[in-house]
Parts: C-alpha cells; sequence; structure tokens
C-alpha cells in the first residue's frame, strides 16, 4: 500500500495500575514503524500507582499521546470510552503491560487490506522478567497449558474465532456497538463472535506478535485465570454452541482430579491415580515447555500450569448464571457511530 495512502490508525489502550510497564508499553507504540497519522489514546481506571502521572507525563512529551476517564475501572467500559474518544478509521487494542514488535500496525493495516477481515491478530508471546515469570510465559506458550490456541502457541495464518487484542476497522466496531460493558473478562472473545455472526472475519496471522508480561505471582496467575473460566462460561451461556472441547477440559480435569481425591480417601487408594496422573502429565508437559530456561523456572512450569488448569476449570464451574442475566439485559449499543 503506498505511504500515502496509508490509513489513520488510533491506539487504544485500557489502563490500570500499570505503573511498571505503562511508559515502555506507549514508547514501543510511538516508535512503530508506520508512516501513516497515529493517536494514543488511554483510558485510565482508578488506580492506586503512579500510572496516572505517567500518563498524563507522556502527554506532556508527544502531541499524539490523549487520555480520556474511566471511572468503573473496567476493561470494556475503558475500550469504549477511548473508541469514543478516538477519531481514525483504524482501532488499535493495545493493553498496558503490552508490547508492540515494531512493524506490528503497519503489517496489521497491510493484512486488513489484503484480507478484508473486520480484525486482525496475532501471537500473545508472554515473556517473564524473572523466573516465575518465564515459567508462566512457558505455561501460556505450551499446548498442555493453553490447548491448540493459535495466537498463544502460534500456527498458520487464516480465519479464527479470536485473536489476542486485535486491530479494527472502526465500521466494524461500531456496527456491533462497542464491547459489551458488563463482560469484565472474554469481552474480546464476545466481540469477534458477534462480529463473525454478522458476517465479519476475524484473521489471525503469526506476523503479528505482542509481547505481553505475566502476572507476577501465584495469587495474581489464579485470579485472572479463574476470572477467565468464570466470563467464558458467561459467553456460552450468552451464545449458545459457543464452547468447544478445548474450553471444557480444565472444568473436568477439575471435576475427575476431585473424584478421585474423593475416591482415594474414602472407598479406594485407587482414586489417588487420577489426580497422580495429572501432576505426572504436566510434569512431563513442562520438560519440553522449559527448554532454555533457569533450573528455578524449569521446576515452577508444573505449579503454573496447575494454577492455570485448576483456576479456569473452577471458574467455569462456579460462574453464577445471574451473570448471564446481567449481560442479556445490557443489549444496547455501546459505541455511537458519529
Amino acid at each position: 500500500m503506498p505511504q500515502q495512502q496509508l490509513p489513520a490508525v488510533s491506539v487504544i489502550m485500557p489502563v490500570l495500575n500499570e505503573e511498571r510497564h505503562l511508559r515502555n508499553s506507549v514508547r514501543h507504540i510511538l516508535e512503530q514503524e508506520y508512516a501513516g497519522e497515529m493517536e494514543v489514546v488511554i483510558a485510565l481506571g482508578p488506580s492506586a500507582d503512579r500510572t496516572d502521572e505517567i500518563a498524563a507525563e507522556l502527554v506532556r512529551e508527544d502531541p499524539r499521546v490523549h487520555t480520556v476517564p474511566n471511572p468503573t475501572g473496567r476493561t470494556p467500559a475503558a475500550l469504549n470510552a477511548a473508541i469514543k474518544a478516538s477519531r481514525h478509521p483504524i482501532v488499535v487494542r493495545v493493553d498496558g503491560h503490552g508490547m508492540l514488535s515494531p512493524n506490528y500496525i503497519a503489517t496489521a493495516v497491510r493484512l486488513l487490506e489484503e484480507t478484508g477481515a473486520a480484525n486482525v491478530g496475532g501471537i500473545m508471546h508472554a515473556e517473564g522478567e524473572n523466573a516465575w515469570e518465564d515459567a508462566v510465559a512457558a505455561a501460556m506458550t505450551s499446548r498442555i497449558g493453553v490447548g491448540n490456541a493459535a495466537f498463544h502457541t502460534g500456527g498458520q495464518a487464516g480465519p479464527a474465532e479470536t485473536v489476542y487484542l486485535g486491530v479494527f476497522r472502526r465500521a466494524a466496531l461500531e456496527q456491533q456497538g462497542g464491547y459489551n460493558e458488563e463482560f469484565i473478562r472474554a469481552q474480546d472473545w464476545e466481540l469477534n463472535f458477534r462480529i463473525r455472526e454478522a458476517g465479519g472475519q476475524i484473521w489471525f496471522s503469526p506476523e503479528l506478535k505482542v509481547q505481553y508480561r505475566p502476572r507476577p505471582s501465584i495469587g495474581a496467575l489464579a485470579k485472572q485465570y479463574k476470572d477467565y473460566g468464570k466470563w467464558r462460561h458467561v459467553v456460552a451461556r450468552y451464545h449458545s454452541g459457543s464452547i468447544n472441547l478445548r474450553y471444557l477440559a480444565p472444568p473436568t480435569a477439575v471435576c475427575a482430579i476431585a473424584a478421585g481425591v474423593v475416591v482415594g480417601a474414602a472407598v479406594t487408594p485407587w482414586g489417588f491415580v487420577v489426580p497422580a496422573g495429572y501432576l505426572a502429565a504436566i510434569a512431563a508437559g513442562s520438560l519440553p515447555a522449559g527448554k532454555g530456561l533457569s533450573l528455578k523456572a524449569r521446576a515452577q512450569i508444573p505449579v503454573a500450569l496447575a494454577t492455570m488448569h485448576m483456576s479456569w476449570g473452577v471458574g467455569f464451574l462456579t460462574s453464577p448464571r445471574a451473570l448471564a442475566k446481567k449481560v442479556i439485559a445490557s443489549r444496547r449499543p455501546a459505541v455511537v457511530a458519529p
């Protein structure tokens, strides 16, 4: 695509308590190898750290950076607020702890043009900054950790159910009324489902990579994946037929392990074969996942895997039906075209 025809791009960022990574994340955006016009809109939640101060510094340092308030602190509300405050025909979602590769936007705009897709995205390239985060990153990019999700593990370019973050045509976002603000988690999957149902295409390409910083503790990782499981079940209730076997694996494992422990304790020691088999499987699966990492990181991969699987499964199984009722009641456009 000739440079003079490059469309202007709006980068939207939902931000809450991101003092650790915000400046670096924005730097990766502003230094993109993209000749078209660009703006960055940061939606600021009620952070308890220096996030707002850092954002104000970024606004003063570069006229392309703007902020908009997000008093709820919820990600989908932040995204919708940033979409409303932005103005360009291409909308790029970036999180406050995501680092774009240098040609990410240029490649995404090219792919939108080549494929005609409504949304394109690529790989959530998890990278740690210490042994625990390295372990989580290895778990999040392995098939034993996340199944066959291409945006985690890579794969061939082509149509997909969903992609990481996403680079959208504004028209597609406005047609769908933006993100459903009742989906505290899984809002990207739910929006992409609606886009596909309306005839739009979601396109995955391994050319697109975003560095992602994993959660820094077991507790934070457990909460993240419990929320994922809880809200993925809401999507399944809200959109019948949207579930597949990959999403049922963690809750099935939780039930099987719980049953094995009960049987082993109350009936026969053979019941413990199930949890023992699971532990053996994740220990074996962690070996190829930890290739090239330190011994300390490799030793923690099974812990990360178990935390992800069990938390996701428990979240899915305990997801309240009332959440789906709230979501259904909210079926109204959140973003209106100007």
